[in-house]
């Protein structure tokens, strides 16, 4: 769709406007900038401008948007911008132009464009939002469960958590990489995203609107269960002073009252990284290995940094699951493959809810029945993932039929 001229300068000059707003507004230049995983969300669309842009010229203007934001930022409020500033102006100034270039572009360069900035926009955006609705939790759920979900790990016989903490104080440079690929998250996702979008919009939309709405739906899932992880629990006990499998069984479960941000179960860390491997097929071996890259490592970092019990990985597989049969928008939403994957999904998700909290006994019965548990969710979520995707590229391939009587009626 051509955009008329007068449309281009309001577009253009509502852009500019915003971009000076937000450096000169105190939260947004005070808090969410300098946050580093915020900062990397901003860093995460250098990537995708010059992925997409795939021009110098690219690298040029963002380095001039990113200097003049600066500028202006650092004139309005009097301060030396450190590092993680410069990186979130570096990231600002992509979005702007990205936004810009796709204002002034024409045709199939300014759809590729266009796709390009609304999900990186909407993704910053919600990284901005997340936080203060996360705050709100705790207000919400004054206590937390994290003793079911200890009692769980526990029951396992194997408190990875703890396990993989002190993995990490005893080897400084596997906590820095895990660390820096935990906090690194925007990076795959925006990779993955521009990859496929490069390849085509059939897998691209998806992989996005997926990307976009796990966070929201996330949050409300932490609603349903709020808690916070060992480290918060443990405190300085975390991670090399845990109670015994002994002492573990015979802990009395109750909500507890506890400060901090309830982003426990499941691990949307571990979704998203589930979920840009899982998109990632059809890309490059580098590209798809950096993904597996960072699902390993996310895994880690979960445990070992104590924001995370083993049980919420385990339960970021079938809702993970869940958000890609959402986005199968390439099939019915009554065909077998995606409805089954959708309630698999949401049903397994809220059955572990309901047996931690209120069938926990259940897992102390015998070690084998944690595990069985695990297991068979993991490896339930794998195949009806492998199936959705199966039947999703099954219909992508296929030509619609008044393309393909047309191909045939031609001579």
């Amino acid at each position: 769709m051509k955009i008329p001229f007068p449309a281009k300068i309001l577009l253009t000059t509502a852009l500019s406007g915003g971009a000076v707003l937000l450096v000169t507004n105190t939260y947004f230049a005070g808090s969410a900038m300098p946050f580093a995983f915020f900062m990397l969300t901003l860093a995460s669309v250098i990537l995708v401008l010059l992925r997409v842009g795939r021009s110098w010229l690219d690298l040029v203007f963002l380095t001039g948007a990113a200097a003049i934001l600066a500028i202006i930022s650092a004139w309005h409020f009097h301060y030396q911008p450190n590092w993680e500033s410069c990186v979130s102006f570096l990231g600002l100034g992509s979005l702007l132009v990205l936004g810009l270039r796709a204002v002034w572009s024409e045709g199939e360069t300014q759809k590729l464009l266009a796709l390009a900035f609304a999900p990186s926009f909407l993704f910053a955006a919600f990284m901005v939002f997340a936080g203060v609705v996360l705050d709100r939790t705790q207000i919400w759920h004054p206590k937390t469960l994290d003793l079911y979900l200890f009692s769980f790990d526990a029951s396992l016989h194997v408190q990875f958590a703890f396990l993989l903490g002190q993995a990490y104080a005893m080897w400084p440079w596997f906590k820095v990489i895990g660390v820096a690929l935990y906090i690194a998250l925007p990076i795959p996702i925006a990779m993955v995203y521009a990859g496929q979008l490069l390849n085509g919009k059939d897998k691209a939309f998806p992989a996005m609107t997926a990307f976009l709405i796990t966070g929201p739906i996330g949050i409300f899932f932490y609603n349903l269960f709020p808690a916070l992880g060992p480290v918060h629990i443990f405190q300085q006990g975390f991670p090399w002073h845990p109670l015994t499998t002994a002492e573990a069984s015979h802990l009395f479960l109750e909500p507890i009252a506890v400060k901090g941000v309830q982003n426990a179960i499941p691990s949307l860390h571990m979704s998203w990284v589930l979920l840009a491997w899982w998109y990632s097929r059809g890309l490059s071996a580098l590209e798809r290995g950096i993904a597996l890259t960072f699902v390993v490592f996310t895994a880690f970092a979960t445990l070992g940094t104590g924001e995370h019990y083993f049980i919420d990985l385990v339960v970021a597989y079938p809702f993970s699951v869940m958000m890609q049969s959402l986005c199968a928008f390439s099939l019915r939403w009554n065909q077998r493959n995606r409805l089954t994957a959708a309630l698999y999904g949401l049903l397994t998700t809220l059955a572990w809810f309901v047996a931690l909290r209120y069938a926990p006994s259940l897992f102390w019965a015998s070690p084998i029945v944690p595990w069985i548990c695990c297991v068979v969710t993991v490896a339930s979520a794998l195949f009806l993932h492998w199936r959705l995707e199966a039947a999703a590229n099954v219909v992508v391939r296929q030509p619609t039929q008044p393309a393909a009587e047309m191909a045939v009626a031609l001579p």
